[in-house]
């Protein structure tokens, strides 16, 4: 009697036959074909991808499958290169990354060259040595963050570099000092009545502190504040865009320098552009009174009445010295870009 279990195609198991990889995960391995397998029947790629696995000195052509639109390739609950799962699969099981391949000549599809579709036969690879990158320390810089105010798109004052580890982002019209910045002396000439009537309200502010790595806000205002950071939002899944509403008395931690170092580790992995992506994780915005975003009437920050940027020099100084031990990125940047 046959069993009606999910069974595996023969030339998955033909294909599993040549596996190289020493991983435990063998159902994670038969996933991986399976998905391939499933692919390359559209495209008709299958044979020659055996016969390149069976035959490694004879020239094959490209095998390819679409390219996803973070290059990345999920299967079951992982995610790397595609032309790296392969090529570790079944030519060299220690593999780390993608800086360690480089494709032959012959290949028209290679993952570097970013076309729609990849080649992912690992005969169209070789190995290449990689110099141990040093790891790049993080150094805590003199003033851990500068903060600028703005009202709606209008830069207004100078910006203000904190160093002390607590300090406070205030309404009032006292001269600010190295623990406070008071948004009540700054004119600008541009100012509509709806702008006025905001800034009566901020009244206390907010606090900010840094210790141990970590960034809180705190609302002293008797309005809210309202919160976009792309390090918070990542911790708790939600988008990369959505706002949280401090409302007073209430605190929330707004940044984590250790799951940014964890964030920066995996990226680094994935070449110069995924940690170049980070960079706006070190930025956040922070509005008084009104809030933005999908849940408000007003969709930017920049249509808020009054609102402060923050830029958090440590990660980003960080993030700078990785991106220069790594060199350039493989697709030319510009200033446009």
């Amino acid at each position: 009697m046959t069993s009606l279990l999910p069974f595996t195609p023969p030339i998955v198991k033909r294909l599993l036959g040549w596996k190289r990889s020493t991983d435990d995960d063998d159902k994670w391995a038969e996933k991986a074909v399976k998905s391939l397998v499933k692919k390359l029947k559209k495209t008709g790629g299958l044979e020659e991808l055996e016969r390149a696995i069976t035959n490694p000195g004879i020239p094959t052509k490209c095998v390819t499958i679409p390219r996803s639109l973070d290059g990345r390739l999920q299967v079951s609950h992982r995610k790397g290169l595609p032309h790296v799962i392969y090529c570790r699969l079944w030519r060299w099981p220690d593999l780390q990354s993608h800086h360690e391949l480089r494709p032959i000549e012959s290949c028209d599809y290679a993952f570097s060259l970013k076309k729609d579709e990849v080649c992912v036969n690992p005969f169209h690879y070789q190995r290449v040595e990689t110099p141990d990158a040093q790891p790049v320390q993080y150094t805590e810089p003199v003033h851990w963050c500068q903060i600028s105010y703005y009202e709606m798109n209008t830069r207004v004052g100078e910006s203000f570099y904190a160093a002390k580890p607590s300090l406070t982002v205030d309404g009032f019209t006292d001269p600010s000092g190295s623990d406070r910045f008071c948004l009540g002396l700054l004119s600008n000439i541009n100012r509509n009545p709806q702008i006025e009537m905001t800034r009566k309200h901020i009244g206390k502010g907010v606090r900010l502190y840094y210790i141990g790595g970590e960034v809180f806000a705190e609302c002293l205002s008797d309005s809210s504040i309202f919160v976009q950071s792309p390090n918070c939002n990542q911790r708790y899944g939600w988008h990369p865009a959505t706002v949280c509403k401090i409302p007073p008395g209430c605190n929330l931690k707004i940044f984590n320098n250790q799951e940014f170092a964890q964030l920066l580790s995996q990226s680094v992995n994935q070449g110069f552009e995924a940690v170049y992506a980070l960079t706006r994780m070190c930025t956040i915005r922070m509005s008084f009174v009104k809030g933005w975003g999908a849940e408000y009437r007003r969709q930017t920050v920049t249509s808020t009445p009054c609102w402060i940027e923050l830029h958090l020099n440590g990660p980003l100084q960080w993030l700078d010295k990785v991106l220069t031990q790594m060199g350039s990125p493989s697709t030319h940047c510009s200033s446009m870009s």
